[in-house]
């Protein structure tokens, strides 16, 4: 009755197109993302430096007690995911926080198991590893786009659980964030990237085709949390409207899935230079050197 009185009120003589743009807006009902005041910058930089110390204990502490940790950040196109990733792998050391974003798969990787690729970026004892997008690649893109069968997309919601379990059960700490982002925002942010040279290349032939499929990524995204957020590898949900807010929520709780202790090498004192050999420098005129243009 609700539907029919709804479409009562759709008065006679209305144009076609606006009864179309009423039906369809009628269809898709999405769920606002509750308003914060926003963090002032001042604010935002202080506590972000609390977080980079306490980086930088968990990556001692992954070191000295040779763990195996693996990060998964999946989400929306410009939900925020970029800006998390650099922000914990810049104040750590690259010999033990490595990030991979593997491209589109090769001839031969095509050919392989579907998780082959992913394997050998697994870390090794005293690594951690952050996957800018990983295997569920297949459950997103691949399946909204089309570039795999319907045979192999089931097929990985059924074996990714397993996969995934047998990688715990080796002793590897597998954390999985999806950062979401509302429509209006992503498509604000699409526009800043747009506008800004610097940023124009994030921008992807991909990325303008997917921005018709909205609600298809939204069930496909549906459809993967009901068959890989497990009570052994669940998935954590980052509000990314708000990206300041979303990258100190996201990395307070990173640090609070291990624990760890603080093992940073005390200050000390640096003995005197030495300069008891002979030693003359060349004339700096014999050296090519970078012309000082600022």
């Amino acid at each position: 009755m609700a539907d029919k009185k709804k479409h009562k009120d759709v008065k006679k003589g209305t144009p076609k197109a606006k009864i179309e743009k009423f039906n369809k807006e009628d269809l898709y009902h999405d769920i606002e993302d509750e308003k914060h005041k926003k963090i002032k910058k001042k604010h935002f930089y202080k506590e972000l430096e609390k977080l980079d110390v306490e980086l930088i204990k968990l990556q001692e502490w992954i070191k000295a007690k040779k763990l195996r940790v693996v990060v998964i950040f999946e989400g929306r196109d410009a939900a925020g995911k970029g800006g998390v990733i650099k922000t914990i792998s810049g104040c750590m050391n690259p010999r033990i926080c490595r990030v991979v974003a593997l491209g589109t798969p090769t001839e031969k990787e095509k050919s392989q198991w579907y998780f082959q690729r992913y394997v050998p970026h697994l870390p090794a004892m005293g690594e951690m590893v952050i996957f800018d997008r990983s295997w569920y690649n297949r459950a997103g893109v691949e399946k909204v786009m089309g570039f795999c069968t319907n045979e192999e997309y089931e097929e990985f919601l059924r074996s990714c659980p397993e996969f995934e379990r047998m990688l715990i059960r080796s002793g590897i700490i597998l954390v999985k964030y999806w950062f979401s982002v509302s429509d209006h925002e992503q498509e604000k942010r699409f526009q800043d990237r747009i506008t800004d040279p610097t940023k124009r290349w994030k921008i992807s032939p991909m990325d303008i085709e997917s921005r018709d499929k909205w609600v298809e990524y939204s069930m496909a995204k549906d459809k993967m949390f009901s068959y890989t957020d497990t009570k052994q590898s669940p998935w954590y949900v980052v509000e990314g409207d708000d990206k300041k807010r979303a990258r100190l929520n996201c990395i307070s709780h990173m640090l609070s899935l291990i624990p760890y202790e603080d093992l940073t090498p005390k200050p000390f004192k640096l003995p005197p230079l030495k300069h008891d050999t002979a030693y003359v420098r060349p004339p700096k005129g014999e050296q090519t050197h970078v012309p000082e243009k600022y």
